[in-house]
């Protein structure tokens, strides 16, 4: 079936939240962990570094089995400029798209579900112009 891969990989991730939450009182909000690497006092980094470490050792985990693309399909300079506005985005809404989406609306959230409604509706705007205008 089509949607079983896609499926299984959002159980996944709402079972690692889920977990983050119960285990550690924590929101598995990528960008803040991340973000809280460097800032975090000595005690909070560890697991911090274990979640990101998990996520790099999850996705090569999953490389063999996936779909994925084997080519990037963009130049890697306009990958990085939008890796670069995708941070500055982060920054201005206090939450990345996995924050808000996914922890946020499963705490339901007005700001985390109002920033997901903002999420898909710029990012179905640019798929149509890069589709049909560009």
């Amino acid at each position: 079936m089509l949607f079983t891969k896609p499926l299984a990989g959002g159980v996944l991730l709402g079972f690692s939240v889920l977990l983050l939450l119960l285990a550690n009182g924590r929101i598995a909000g990528i960008s803040g962990i991340l973000g809280g690497i460097l800032a975090a006092p000595k005690s909070d980094k560890l697991w911090r570094l274990l979640f990101i470490a998990g996520m790099i050792a999850g996705g090569a985990l999953a490389v063999p089995y996936g779909d994925m693309p084997r080519e990037l399909g963009s130049s890697p300079t306009l990958l990085a400029l939008a890796g670069l506005l995708v941070g500055v985005g982060t920054r201005m809404g206090n939450g990345c798209t996995s924050g808000h989406g996914i922890c946020g609306i499963g705490r339901l959230s007005i700001r985390s579900i109002a920033a997901t409604v903002v999420f898909m509706a710029v990012a179905g705007m640019t798929v149509f112009v890069r589709l049909h205008l560009i």
